[in-house]
């Protein structure tokens, strides 16, 4: 069993993953049969599996020095990730305002100067807080050389046939990489089908067929 099904029956069994038969309405105003929320992610156990995602994530595609996780959601995510990974990467993160005594600056933790630099955030539903993030990253002369998240839902946007993952691939000149995909939830449904995963996989199926991007 590969990490990312690891990563997804974890996150059905403390409902951070939901499928919904009836449809979730999204910000998008999509009606969603399944719906991800890296928020219940809050003890623990679970800031631990969550971790364990990331980690192998990253083992698999990059080499960073210092993990970066931007504000707020990101702080703690950088942190345990950090941990997880363990040895001498560095882990940092920013402050919302800037802090003018003490040690001054925006950044909090590991010097990014110099340093390759790998960007943890939670979802990527516009890009906008990873995208800041590169900059943060940047600014503080350190080498943005990819972004990890917990779900990528391989989605279109409102505009365009671009997700929001390919358009920061293509803004940004750096991979993005997801602890799990939709693809990898359809699989495990297809795979190991129960009666709830059973009923809703054709809603799943046919919402990626409305809005799914190409890869």
């Amino acid at each position: 069993m590969n990490h990312a099904t690891n990563f997804l029956l974890y996150a059905l069994s403390i409902g951070a993953l939901e499928l919904v038969l009836g449809g979730r309405k999204l910000k998008s105003g999509r009606i969603s049969p399944y719906f991800f929320n890296s928020g219940l992610f809050n003890t623990g156990e679970s800031i631990s599996n969550l971790a364990t995602a990331y980690a192998s994530t990253i083992k698999e595609r990059f080499q960073p020095d210092v993990i970066f996780g931007p504000a707020y959601k990101g702080i703690p995510l950088a942190t345990a990730v950090a941990q997880a990974i363990g040895g001498n990467i560095g882990y940092a993160f920013n402050r919302k305002e800037e802090k003018d005594h003490g040690e001054g600056g925006s950044i909090v933790g590991a010097s990014l100067k110099g340093k390759n630099v790998l960007i943890v955030d939670d979802v990527m539903t516009t890009g906008t807080s990873s995208g800041e993030a590169v900059e943060i990253v940047k600014n503080a002369e350190g080498i943005p050389i990819g972004c990890v998240i917990a779900f990528d839902r391989q989605e279109r946007g409102k505009t365009g046939d671009l997700s929001a993952v390919q358009e920061f691939e293509q803004n940004y000149r750096i991979p993005v990489r997801a602890a799990a995909t939709l693809d990898d939830l359809i699989s495990l449904m297809q795979s190991s089908p129960t009666e709830d995963r059973f009923s809703i996989l054709p809603k799943i199926l046919e919402y990626k067929q409305q809005y799914g991007v190409s890869l």
